[in-house]
């Protein structure tokens, strides 16, 4: 369903020439510098040419939410309806989420994926799979067929903003339980016990964090699934809202669109969209380490570096929006920092 293409990277020792003639000494700015290289990599790999300046003027962020079966058994301080209660407020600009694109300029959509009930305002785009997934410690979260029309939805979506003219996407999430979810997922893939998996989500105490790590446990001794059978983990522990991420992802990668991971759950379908499409990690932002327990692992998995380390785990994609303008500044220096030879200052690394 997804041809995602790798990266050529050609034009890349022409990057870094240029990189490294700018009025500084050799790496000083840090990731800064790795990630224009990464941008412009795509960005050249699009026009299939040296192009500058490079820009991002279009970033969408895309928040998906979904309800979950095992919410219903203890494992969260919130209730179900919470998830519809935050999917207003985000419909009426209440949420951090609202705040950080309006300050940041990302364009914002709301996805109904699932929740338990539906939501009647123009805000919020329904992308429906059900009405919350089945309990995964007892039965699959979802059928095949339900997560395929997840992907569907998602990749028509991304082609949509593509079209709008979208060169920058990330991602963000809303659904209480979806720590679990990504919890057991991340459990299924890296062959880890719920113990190491588990954290305490929205900040439930001691009793409810055994509860949750019990339950995860449970699911995972019940399907036993191998972690090659990449789908069967996305249908059996997955959410409705982490499946259109996971497609989301593949389906910005196919049309070469950077995309920004924010944190613990969107990391948790990124690791699913790596094992089906490998490729699709060249389009990979790891915008932050999130307060999850758990995340920092799922980025050693990809061996990756985020940009931030700020202890946030509210979700919503709240992580990724304020990386924004570190994308921009990594495009800005490339394309307006001077020369040695423009400034006239010696460029004393190349006389060395």
């Amino acid at each position: 369903m997804f041809n995602v293409q790798p990266l050529s990277k050609q034009f890349e020792s022409e990057f870094w020439s240029e990189i490294n003639n700018k009025t500084k000494p050799l790496g000083a700015l840090g990731q800064l510098e790795t990630l224009a290289i990464q941008v412009l990599n795509i960005q050249s790999e699009i026009h299939g040419k040296l192009i500058k300046p490079v820009q991002i003027n279009y970033p969408h962020l895309l928040v998906f939410a979904g309800d979950h079966g095992i919410a219903d058994y203890g494992v969260s301080i919130a209730p179900s309806a919470v998830t519809g209660q935050m999917v207003n407020n985000f419909a009426a600009n209440g949420a951090a989420i609202n705040v950080f694109s309006k300050q940041l300029g990302w364009q914002l959509d709301v996805i109904d994926t699932g929740i338990l009930q539906p939501i009647n305002s123009i805000s919020i785009r329904r992308q429906r799979l059900g009405c919350g997934t089945k309990p995964f410690h007892i039965e699959p979260a979802m059928s095949h067929t339900i997560m395929e029309q997840g992907f569907v939805f998602a990749k028509a979506l991304v082609h949509e903003k593509f079209n709008e003219g979208c060169d920058l996407i990330a991602f963000g999430e809303m659904g209480i339980g979806n720590t679990s979810s990504a919890s057991a997922i991340m459990s299924a893939i890296m062959e880890l016990p719920a113990v190491e998996s588990v954290g305490s989500g929205t900040g439930i105490d001691q009793a409810t964090l055994l509860k949750k790590q019990q339950l995860i446990q449970q699911a995972l001794d019940h399907h036993r699934i191998p972690k090659e059978n990449v789908l069967d983990i996305l249908a059996t522990y997955g959410g409705f809202e982490i499946v259109q991420i996971c497609g989301a992802m593949l389906a910005a990668a196919e049309r070469k669109i950077p995309i920004v991971v924010d944190g613990f759950i969107c990391t948790a379908a990124a690791m699913i969209a790596k094992l089906i499409d490998p490729n699709v990690q060249d389009y990979f932002i790891f915008a932050h380490s999130s307060g999850e327990q758990g995340h920092d692992k799922m980025l050693q998995w990809f061996d990756a570096k985020p940009l931030l380390n700020l202890d946030m785990r509210l979700g919503e994609g709240t992580g990724a929006a304020l990386c924004l303008p570190l994308i921009q500044s990594a495009l800005a220096f490339y394309n307006e920092m001077a020369s040695f030879e423009q400034a006239n200052v010696v460029n004393v690394v190349s006389d060395i």
